[in-house]
């Protein structure tokens, strides 16, 4: 291993201080519902990748034949710059232009997964619906402390009767 020059000092790891706020980030890092949200981001990511195949390749091209054949990728305005029949092409001319079929597609495809949505969590509340109905309905068992008062109720009843006294309740 190389010679540290004389002037920088050795450290050792012991020497180095680690800040508390450290050990809390990775300890939240750790949590388990952080590690559900970050499996819950990574299915939404694929999930939002078929939801735009099915707006782009699917309902677009269907919607756009019911209402004449436009293409709504292609459908927008220009401000300034050449009219050209593609927004590739003008957005290469560097047209500025209002993108109103994208802004359709990302309707649409808000719309869809807000329905996917909806039906997911109906799902999800029916099923924990029926788990709840499906749960006995015997009362909790009383604490332990409770029992504990009973018996010895009973114990002072019996010694009471064994007696002859009424018991005091």
């Amino acid at each position: 291993m190389a010679k540290l020059p004389d002037h920088v000092p050795e450290l050792h790891v012991k020497d180095i201080h680690v800040p508390g706020w450290l050990g809390e980030f990775r300890n939240f890092l750790m949590r388990g519902n952080v590690v559900d949200l970050a499996v819950g981001v990574i299915v939404g990511a694929a999930f939002t990748a078929i939801v735009n195949s099915l707006v782009k390749d699917i309902f677009t091209p269907i919607l756009g034949l019911l209402i004449g054949g436009i293409d709504f990728t292609n459908l927008f305005i220009t401000l300034r710059g050449p009219h050209l029949a593609t927004l590739a092409d003008a957005q290469k001319a560097g047209a500025v232009t209002l993108n109103v079929g994208l802004f359709l597609n990302a309707v649409i495809q808000f719309v869809i997964i807000g329905f996917v949505i909806f039906w997911v969590v109906k799902v999800i509340n029916r099923l924990t619906a029926k788990k709840e109905a499906e749960k006995p309905t015997t009362p909790p068992a009383p604490p332990r402390s409770e029992l504990l008062l009973q018996d010895i109720l009973d114990v002072l009843k019996t010694e009471a009767a064994q007696k002859g006294e009424a018991p005091k309740a």
